[in-house]
């Protein structure tokens, strides 16, 4: 069911992708994994560090690569304006004409104290300026993704605000996305906001299952956190700034309330809520652009064993929670 849901919606729409981490010792060829999102429709991917193969085996596929992560390990050297400008050389302007390159993430879930921290602001420019010389600012932006710990008083969502610690970080961030007319990217998940209180999070409230509304007015805790950190971008000047969600996802096994039935009823609600009109109380009149996470477990991926369970596809590219579906070209 879950495999033609997914199907479906990709065909009505594009504004869910799926996050392609490559983590894993048994996965597919970059070509065989590219070749799954054409045959299935899926229009979207993120890519975690920018890999010429990857972008090679995208050529003129119309995959759209919404998020391509500049490396966690690179970034400090891109402060140098010479390095970025040959990072955008390298891996922005050869593909600009054959693959949908829409968005480059410096940093993924950075916090104000990490050491990288003290550098996204400023790769984050110099990548920008080397953009705008090569033309391509109308097409690419620049970003980053942040996590839920950045934002505080998210219940009611309308309370939403940034932490102390994190608004003298992401306050001159928000700016630039402003001046740049970029999204800011946000990495939501229920299931760990379920998982850590579970005596006042429903399970249905986290699976889109819940029948009515909360006491807030919301159904769902995913649009709940969405409009929180709404909520604390209005509260910093940026109210019309746009959030693109940059991962989302239910693992299957692992952890608490981690399992096939909670992964598939989270996946296949998130997907309709997405491409719905519906939006979101604050940002109502969708759809919500999303990525799940992610296209296969992961299993050398650092962490919990629960980070190594939230795959949509086996690593023989059948989908997990579905026998094949024939493919639609």
């Amino acid at each position: 069911m879950f495999a033609f849901l997914f199907i479906k919606y990709y065909v009505a729409a594009q504004s869910v992708g799926v996050c392609y981490g490559v983590n894993g010792d048994n996965l597919p060829s970059k070509q065989e994994v590219v070749d799954m999102y054409r045959v299935r429709n899926i229009r979207g991917m993120r890519i975690y560090e920018a890999d010429e193969e990857i972008l090679k085996a995208l050529e003129g596929s119309n995959i759209l690569v919404l998020i391509m992560d500049v490396a966690g390990e690179t970034i400090q050297s891109l402060t140098d304006p010479s390095a970025a400008t040959n990072w955008v050389n390298t891996y922005v302007i050869p593909y600009s004409q054959n693959v949908e390159l829409m968005i480059i993430s410096v940093g993924n879930e950075v916090h104000p104290g990490d050491t990288v921290a003290q550098y996204i602001l400023t790769v984050m420019t110099n990548i920008q300026n080397a953009i705008s010389s090569a033309n391509l600012q109308a097409q690419v932006k620049v970003s980053t993704a942040i996590d839920s710990t950045l934002t505080t008083n998210t219940y009611p969502p309308s309370n939403g605000v940034f932490t102390d610690d994190a608004e003298p970080y992401i306050k001159p961030i928000i700016d630039f996305l402003v001046e740049n007319g970029a999204p800011l990217l946000a990495n939501l998940y229920p299931y760990f906001a379920y998982a850590n209180d579970q005596q006042n999070i429903p399970l249905a409230f986290a699976l889109f299952t819940q029948e009515g509304n909360n006491d807030g007015g919301y159904q769902n805790l995913f649009d709940a956190m969405l409009d929180s950190v709404y909520a604390a971008l209005e509260k910093v000047g940026a109210s019309n700034l746009q959030i693109v969600v940059s991962e989302s996802g239910w693992p299957c096994d692992g952890g608490i309330g981690a399992s096939y039935e909670n992964a598939y009823t989270y996946y296949s609600n998130l997907v309709k809520h997405a491409m719905s009109t519906s939006g979101t109380p604050k940002r109502p009149g969708g759809p919500i652009e999303a990525y799940l996470f992610a296209m296969f477990d992961e299993n050398q991926k650092a962490g919990e064993e629960i980070e190594r369970h939230f795959g949509l596809f086996n690593p023989n590219k059948t989908p997990k929670y579905h026998p094949p579906a024939v493919p639609i070209n």
